[in-house]
């Protein structure tokens, strides 16, 4: 083959498949509690992600070389909820001027990073898909939530409860809207081809599960000012 003709070729097999791979899929979230509506931005901690049905098994998505962070801040984690890849790893600062000790049981992420102090950190690596509850075994009331995801197609919606992806690979896949306290919601879509998703999802979950420290004990009654 002529060298200008496979050039050519070779550009329009990359233009291809840039346009396979860059088609686009919206919606809106509205989540709902008691049967009444929230406004619109709280919706902004929900994650929605989508997982492409083609290749068996889906090839995994690359984690980034700087950590995801999940900060302990005035006794809570900050993000509550952090979408990351498989493989990827999290940093967590103490920045607050008491003890803290993030763990968590969760089933194949289990990790413990025993107490630090303000101004220290732990980074924990993340090799499995899966749900991650991340408790402190100091502070009952500290709850984070890790979702670790083996698709890297994933957001989160704006003010107004939008989502927006431009980047999916066309076609089928599947479609997921998670917040921890409700059921999932998910559905089969054809990326490029559906319309905008319209998604009602129902709060019914406690904001903080009855859950045990590290030990499988329940917290003591020691106050908060201690540590």
């Amino acid at each position: 083959m002529h060298r200008c003709a496979l050039v050519l070729s070779i550009v329009l097999v990359l233009a291809e498949a840039g346009i396979a791979r860059s088609a686009t899929l919206e919606g809106h979230v509205g989540l709902v509690v008691d049967g009444k509506p929230l406004r619109a931005e709280e919706a902004a901690e929900v994650v929605v992600y989508f997982r492409p049905a083609i290749g068996t098994p889906p090839t995994p998505p690359t984690p980034p070389d700087v950590p995801y962070v999940m900060t302990t801040q005035r006794k809570q984690f900050v993000p509550r909820i952090l979408p990351i890849v498989v493989g990827g790893k999290i940093r967590f600062p103490n920045q607050d001027r008491i003890l803290h000790n993030a763990f968590s049981t969760s089933k194949d992420n289990a990790f413990d990073v025993g107490l630090y102090s303000g101004g220290e950190e732990q980074t924990v690596s993340f090799d499995h898909a899966g749900y991650v509850r991340v408790y402190c075994n100091v502070h009952h009331s500290m709850i984070g939530h890790i979702l670790v995801l083996d698709t890297p197609y994933f957001t989160r919606p704006d003010a107004d409860g939008r989502f927006k992806f431009t980047n999916l690979p066309k076609g089928r896949g599947d479609l997921v809207v998670w917040h921890d306290r409700g059921t999932p919601w998910h559905a089969q879509v054809i990326a490029g081809e559906a319309a905008p998703v319209d998604v009602s999802l129902t709060l019914d979950q406690r904001r903080i599960p009855q859950h045990m420290n590290k030990f499988g004990k329940p917290y003591g009654h020691t106050s908060d000012a201690e540590y």
